[in-house]
This record gives C-alpha cells, sequence and structure tokens, in this order.
C-alpha cells in the first residue's frame, strides 16, 4: 500500500427524513479533495456505518468511489461480529469501481482471543484479495485489543493485509508496531490527538475525524509531520487542539455533524441511538467554530 498522510474518515450525512443525503456527500467528498486531502474512508465509525443498512452501506460507498472518481484513494469500511457475515458482505466490495482498501475493525462483543481474532481477519484477507486490507484496532468501541504480535502474524499470513488504523489510545503499543512490522506496512494514527507524537515514533499518518471539518489544515499537519517539518506541524495542532477535542464533547460523529451543519455544509442528523447534542454542548460547539473562524469561507480563513 503506497498511501500515506491524512484521510478523513467522512461523515454521512443524513436528510430529514432519515435517507442518506446523496448531494451532501458528494459534496463533501468534493470538497475534501479540493481542498488537498490525501485519501478518504467511507463507512467507518465515524460514518456511522452501524446504523446503516446493507444496501445503504453499499450505496454510500459507491457514492464515495464514484464521487472521488479516482482523484484520491477510498477506503471502505466493512466490520461485523459475525465472520461469515463478514466476509460475505466484504465480497461485494470488490464490484464496486473505485474501492482501493477495506477497512475492517475488530469483531465487537464477542470479545474473541487473539487467535479468533487473526482467523476473522485471515478470512476477511482471503475472500478479497487481492484488495488491501487496513485493519481497525479500536478497542474503546469493540471490547478488544489486537496486540501487535496478532498483526505481525496477520502481515506475514496475508500479503494483502498491508496497514493499520491504531485507536488503542497507546502510543508504546504504536511504537511496538513501528518496531516489530515489515517495511511496507503502513501504521496510521486513528486518534487526532495523538498524530503527531504517532509519527514521530513512525507512523505513516492518520485517519481523522477533524478533516471532516478542516482539510485542507489537518492534511498540511501532517505532511509537515510527515516531512519533518514539525514547527509548522505543532503550530496547526496548537491552534485546532480545541475542535480535535470538541469532536468528543459528545459521541462521534455528533459533535462533528453539528460543527459541518453550523458551517452550511449538511444537516446535523445523526441516527438513533445517537441523538443530537444538549443545547449547551451545541453551544460550546457553535462559539468554538465561531472563534476559529470555520463559520467564514475557507479562502477568508486561510
Amino acid at each position: 500500500m503506497k498511501t500515506t498522510g491524512c484521510g478523513t474518515a467522512i461523515v454521512t450525512p443524513f436528510t430529514p427524513s432519515g435517507a442518506i443525503d446523496e448531494p451532501a456527500l458528494r459534496a463533501l467528498v468534493d470538497w475534501q479533495i479540493d481542498s488537498g486531502i490525501d485519501f478518504l474512508v467511507a463507512c467507518g465509525s465515524t460514518g456511522e456505518a452501524a446504523t446503516l443498512d446493507e444496501d445503504e452501506w453499499l450505496f454510500a460507498v459507491g457514492v464515495v468511489a464514484d464521487a472521488a472518481a479516482g482523484r484520491v484513494p477510498v477506503w471502505a469500511g466493512c466490520t461485523h461480529n459475525s465472520t461469515r457475515t463478514l466476509v460475505r458482505q466484504a465480497e461485494q466490495l470488490k464490484h464496486i469501481p473505485g474501492v482501493d482498501a477495506v477497512l475492517s475493525a475488530n469483531p465487537y462483543y464477542n470479545k474473541p482471543s487473539q487467535e479468533g481474532q487473526f482467523q476473522h481477519f485471515l478470512a476477511l484477507a482471503r475472500a478479497v484479495d487481492p484488495l488491501p486490507i487496513t485493519l481497525y484496532n479500536i478497542p474503546g468501541r469493540t471490547g478488544v485489543n489486537l496486540e501487535p504480535e496478532t498483526v505481525l502474524r496477520l502481515a506475514e499470513a496475508a500479503p494483502n493485509i498491508q496497514a493499520i488504523k491504531e485507536s488503542s489510545g497507546k502510543l508504546p503499543q504504536i511504537a511496538r508496531l513501528v518496531h516489530i512490522l515489515p517495511d511496507g506496512f503502513k501504521i496510521f494514527s486513528g486518534d487526532d490527538n495523538l498524530a503527531l507524537a504517532s509519527i514521530g515514533v513512525g507512523a505513516h499518518g492518520l485517519v481523522s475525524v477533524a478533516a471532516n471539518e478542516i482539510p485542507a489544515e489537518m492534511g498540511r499537519m501532517i505532511r509537515s509531520a510527515l516531512a519533518n517539518d514539525w514547527t509548522q506541524a505543532h503550530v496547526l495542532d496548537r491552534r485546532y487542539a480545541r475542535l480535535i477535542d470538541a469532536n468528543f464533547w459528545d459521541s462521534n460523529p455528533t459533535p462533528v455533524k453539528t460543527v459541518l451543519s453550523l458551517m452550511g455544509r449538511i444537516s446535523d442528523h445523526v441516527r438513533l441511538p445517537l441523538v443530537p447534542p444538549s443545547a449547551a454542548t451545541r453551544g460550546r460547539l457553535e462559539r468554538l467554530a465561531e472563534e476559529l473562524g470555520l463559520l467564514q469561507p475557507a479562502a477568508v480563513r486561510r
């Protein structure tokens, strides 16, 4: 996998009736790419994939891939706690033009052992081969951690397992991955607030929530760090640290959708069991967005 840099875990916009808002999603993709983002992740956690019906999930992935039109790589989120279901669903991604990789998180709820996770991801790899796979370790949502040694076993067992999005929040674990994985295997931070530290120990980029709101700025921050321009990277990190934190004042992606709605890009609708933020939280988000200049046109912000 050649992808590096900053990718956006793009939201899935909904209409007031609850349907996927295709025009808004296409407009988001265009804006992201025009802003210089390096790649896009469709239907991840931030894309509310867990609340999409299977046909909606395939539709949303197809829209992102079609709108991107080869201008940047597109990863398709595909996660399930049943390996049989995961394999069946993932096989469908091979037939969607423009999907460059599959992003798949640990099996949730079952709490499998390391061997169980190994067999789960190996089955996925064989089902979608030669499509590349990015493992997605997010124990805070799934209840299990994917140990670095298991990642190494997977990299050795399946050549199309080529990257990991590491969202354990544990910098020593990211460093361990850097130390033991083969050259060419890509490691991406899954936490905006650990992105620079992760790159500092050898990671190759970030899959970002905040890039939904500030794609140009997050992309510039990550590329600066990768180019060893730490002065520029730290300037951007300090400027937008409050926004990065604010995106988790409520369950993701509720805050980021609220900010995007304040920016006039999408509606703020989320699907149950997520609910809109409280009036107090919405007010805090609006004040912060205004202070950061996000409610002005991008050309003015720069």
